[in-house]
């Protein structure tokens, strides 16, 4: 196993930052170890919703976890605000860093993931491991 250790600056996508580091190192089957900072906009898919939701405050980067593959990407983040209210959902683009954000990958060198559509499972493109 390889880790990557890496810190995004503000303004930058925290899932687009996460794709394009995947993608430059031609990572092909990995999980987030960690991340924290911070966001001033976040966007999230909820639970059993088609839409996105748009946030607007400054929140705490509070968890980060998931598979990443230059194949595809599987991401969730929970988030909180100044209250502490936390609300979390699948990662797409549009979370803007606020201040910074600290991630930690593990990559494994010995399988492969990637994203495939299986037959009755849920309509979405899962996660099958193939080794190397």
């Amino acid at each position: 196993m390889k880790n990557y250790t890496f810190r995004l600056k503000p303004g930058q996508d925290l899932f687009e930052s996460i794709e394009g580091f995947v993608k430059d190192r031609q990572i092909e089957a990995g999980c987030v170890l960690g991340c924290v900072g911070s966001l001033t906009h976040a966007t999230l898919r909820f639970a059993d919703l088609e839409f996105h939701s748009e946030l607007d405050s400054h929140f705490e980067i509070v968890s980060l976890t998931g598979t990443v593959s230059i194949h595809g990407s599987h991401l969730h983040a929970s988030i909180s605000d100044k209250d502490g209210k936390t609300v979390g959902g699948h990662l797409v683009p549009g979370c803007r860093i606020y201040t910074t954000a600290e991630i930690v990958l593990a990559v494994f060198e010995d399988i492969v993931y990637k994203r495939e559509l299986l037959g009755n499972d849920s309509g979405y493109e899962e996660l099958v491991i193939y080794p190397l």
